[in-house]
């Protein structure tokens, strides 16, 4: 009979994790679709997209399914499980999870180092269609070995390098001992971890920029709206009007046969290149206010207003629980040479709290989790989105509807890449209690007034006893090495500054036009006209 029940909840989770991994996919292809340029595209480049865009949601998912595992193992007053009480069960439980991570971040690996980075030198070594296939191979295979040899450094690294810092009260020679010693312990698992939480602190660089600036943008151009259609193709009509008195203005001076001078020429090029576009804003605002599309969103504007409020209150919500966090590291840990490392809670944060709260109610807690998950997920895609691609003060890319290079595209997806392995230290700062041990009880014996004992339930910290509690993998993977766990300390307090800076910019900025992104400058008719048709 038990077996019977196995065998039906394995085949029921399979069935959940196909019909989940199909909806990612789908979600992905009409993701990437939406974005990429009809002109520009690519089935290569596209399929990669897809499936690195895959990848990273899949990937920030694992969370949640690692707090659901430990927690399944154990009833709610507190015992374990029978299929759980043996130490050995646990153990390959435990393990394949972790195998899970190591799987998923190689992949992450290989798409960062080696396949992204060969499909995007790939489409950049094609010049025209007379392109020799070959020689856009061994070209982009010349550029994607200089990214190969980052990678295999960074395994040669984490192989060798201490997990654990020396003694303070150590001599040099005994430090330079210590680490010795430690070179030859390390093993492959390490290396990889190793490389894992290189990448993360790019991630965490990318957090700071993207999603900080998406959790304060996206709740306020919900709440903001957008400038009406008519108003917009008034003012368009004004802007043109006043354009085409300036050219005919320019023009009068060369009636009598006089030429114009260099700086009229310059300013008469330009007017005229303003006037193109202008026209394009005015067919596409014409479109705009025809499609039902705009239509539809009106009359959703409440529910807009409401989830854009909603959405602020959760990034408020999510900044003073980091806040907390952070400052209780700050107050309670053993401080940089322990990572800002604490063993669970010791000032009171909200969502942490809230989380706790919702576990006798299976499975509010875990779909909350899951919903803190995407949400960094899709702010961050909505940060990448308003800022575009940068390489520090320098734009590379646009990310515009039916616009986006397919090398934007493949930039978008490696950095969505990179955050995913950055968001689980976030989650964990928001609840680092339930982060680690999940809804586990354990059991206490407390005295009673007859001078006997009674057995009452607690949630797992750090004080429970520990074969009592199992602590997730995700924890374990994150604090495996102490300065990188002292570098992310600090990028959350730049996160929170971040934040806040663009908080106050998104309040401070206007409406957005309802052809955001459809209409710029260096646009070519054709793809204007293939936009529209």
């Amino acid at each position: 009979m038990a077996a019977q029940t196995l065998l039906t909840e394995s085949v029921l989770g399979w069935s959940i994790f196909t019909i989940i991994l199909l909806v990612i996919l789908a979600f992905c292809w009409v993701y990437i679709r939406k974005f990429q340029s009809r002109q520009e595209s690519e089935a290569v480049s596209t399929i990669t997209a897809i499936c690195a865009l895959a990848v990273a949601l899949i990937t920030s998912a694992l969370l949640p399914v690692d707090i659901f595992l430990v927690s399944f193992m154990k009833y709610p007053n507190g015992t374990y499980k029978e299929w759980a009480a043996d130490n050995v069960t646990r153990a390959k439980i435990e393990d394949s999870v972790l195998y899970g991570y190591y799987t998923l971040y190689s992949i992450i690996l290989f798409c960062v180092f080696l396949w992204i980075p060969f499909v995007y030198f790939y489409y950049e070594e094609r010049d025209d269609d007379n392109t020799n296939k070959c020689s856009q191979v061994k070209n982009a295979l010349k550029y994607t070995i200089g990214f190969a040899i980052v990678c295999i450094a960074l395994l040669l690294i984490g192989a060798f390098v201490p997990l654990e810092p020396p003694h303070q009260n150590t001599t040099q020679w005994e430090k330079v001992q210590y680490l010795f010693e430690e070179l030859g312990s390390s093993h492959g698992l390490p290396a990889l971890s190793f490389s894992i939480s290189s990448l993360t602190l790019i991630g965490m660089l990318a957090v700071i920029t993207y999603t900080a600036y998406g959790m304060s943008i996206l709740p306020l151009n919900l709440i903001k709206g957008t400038r009406s259609v008519a108003y917009e193709r008034l003012e368009n009509t004004e802007d043109m009007d006043d354009v085409e008195q300036q050219i005919e203005n320019l023009k009068s001076k060369c009636k009598d046969g006089r030429p114009l001078s260099s700086r009229d020429r310059r300013s008469l090029h330009d007017l005229e290149g303003k006037l193109q576009v202008l026209r394009r804003r005015s067919r596409h605002l014409e479109i705009a206010e025809r499609n039902c599309c705009t239509k539809v969103g009106s009359a959703l504007r409440p529910f807009k207003i409401v989830l854009g409020i909603f959405f602020i209150l959760v990034a408020l919500l999510f900044i003073v629980a980091l806040f907390i966090s952070n400052l209780d590291k700050a107050l309670h840990s053993a401080g940089i040479s322990s990572g800002f490392v604490v063993f669970g809670t010791n000032l009171t944060n909200p969502l942490n709290e809230l989380l706790l709260v919702l576990q006798p109610v299976f499975p509010l807690d875990y779909i909350l989790i899951t919903v803190i998950t995407m949400y960094f997920v899709f702010t961050s895609m909505a940060g990448i989105r308003n800022m575009g691609i940068w390489f520090f003060w320098i734009r590379l890319y646009k990310i515009r509807p039916k616009r986006t290079r397919p090398q934007a595209l493949l930039f978008l997806c490696m950095i969505l890449l990179l955050i995913v392995l950055h968001t689980s230290y976030m989650i964990y700062s928001l609840a680092p209690q339930y982060v680690m041990y999940g809804s586990q009880k354990y059991l206490v014996e407390m005295p009673s007034v007859d001078n006997g004992t009674f057995s009452t339930t607690r949630s797992c910290d750090a004080d429970a006893p520990e074969d009592q509690c199992t602590v997730t993998r995700s924890y374990l993977f994150l604090h495996k090495f102490w300065f990188f766990s002292t570098i992310y300390y600090f990028g959350n307090w730049a996160f929170i500054v971040t934040f806040l800076i663009g908080l106050v910019v998104s309040c401070c900025k206007g409406k957005k036009s309802v052809i955001e992104g459809e209409v710029e400058a260096d646009d070519s008719d054709l793809s204007d006209d293939e936009y529209i048709h």
